[in-house]
């Protein structure tokens, strides 16, 4: 085999992230023309065709779904060759981390993390924002996102993760509630009057799913955007609030266990495999797993 011009693995890896050459010439700041003229060279050298148009894009063949990932792991070799020269002091480097996360991960990490930062790293800074999870994959190969934290719903060969936060789901109400000092059986529970905390405006969240095992549904008095929001007026109200115990425990309310069985709060972090060497992303992770250990 004639010897490969790299760039082309770059094409290829860019290809397979975004599914359309268009958006990959936007990615890799050059034209279409010469997306689709690497894209034919790469046809000719591994006699297949790799790509696929269709309605939904272009799809990859199993040729490439076969080498995609040894492209992917061989550029993040070549870029964490570079990145691993560099030193990374956390106590005066100065750089933004972008995070993709939503409202109940930045209110379990965000008051954990940044007393962190502000004591190690006082010149970093975060700028987080919800990212849908289709676009998750993208925007971390194109470097827009950093991180981003997340159920363990991303499968791809391109993106690292790691288990961040397991936690058990509680029930919080004022401490002078009427049933904070009664048990809290699955008919009280019920009978209560509830706060659910969503940014879609319908749909049943974790909680609803697990008591529909038991054929019941609980009655939802408020529904809001915010996590810090329900937590305020549970303070000053008899509606209760049920959310994962390491959120709970951050205000003055009175927590009790669940009587009925739910799967636990699951995030995870994840990271695109080419940052994997990354001084500042390694530290970063290093922390984040350090600070929230199982």
């Amino acid at each position: 085999m004639k010897k490969l011009d790299l760039n082309l693995f770059l094409v290829f890896d860019t290809i397979y992230t975004e599914r359309n050459l268009t958006q990959a010439a936007k990615a890799l700041s050059i034209t279409q023309p010469a997306v689709s003229n690497a894209l034919s060279r790469l046809r000719r050298v591994f006699n297949d065709e790799l790509f696929v148009r269709t309605s939904k894009g272009m799809l990859p063949t199993p040729v490439a779904d076969s080498i995609a990932q040894n492209i992917s792991a061989a550029l993040g070799m070549l870029n964490a060759s570079v990145l691993e020269r560099e030193d990374f002091s956390p106590d005066s480097a100065e750089r933004t981390y972008h995070f993709s996360m939503t409202d109940l991960a930045e209110a379990v990490i965000l008051p954990r993390l940044f007393p962190h930062f502000e004591q190690h790293a006082p010149h970093l800074s975060l700028q987080s924002y919800y990212t849908k999870r289709h676009e998750i994959v993208r925007q971390l190969s194109r470097g827009e996102l950093d991180f981003a934290v997340d159920v363990p719903l991303i499968e791809d060969t391109q993106v690292s993760h790691q288990s961040l936060i397991k936690d058990d789901y509680v029930c919080a109400m004022r401490p002078d509630h009427p049933m904070s000092q009664q048990p809290l059986t699955l008919d009280a529970y019920l009978a209560l009057s509830h706060i659910h905390v969503s940014s879609r405006r319908r749909g049943l969240g974790q909680v609803d799913m697990a008591l529909l095992r038991h054929q019941a549904e609980r009655r939802i008095q408020l529904r809001v955007q915010h996590y810090r929001v329900a937590a305020e007026v549970v303070r000053g109200t008899d509606l209760v609030l049920t959310v994962p115990r390491y959120l709970a425990s951050q205000y003055q309310l009175t927590l009790r266990k669940l009587p009925f069985e739910t799967m636990p709060l699951d995030l995870h972090l994840y990271w695109h495999r080419q940052s994997d060497s990354d001084p500042s992303h390694r530290w970063l992770r290093e922390t984040l797993l350090a600070l929230f250990k199982h």
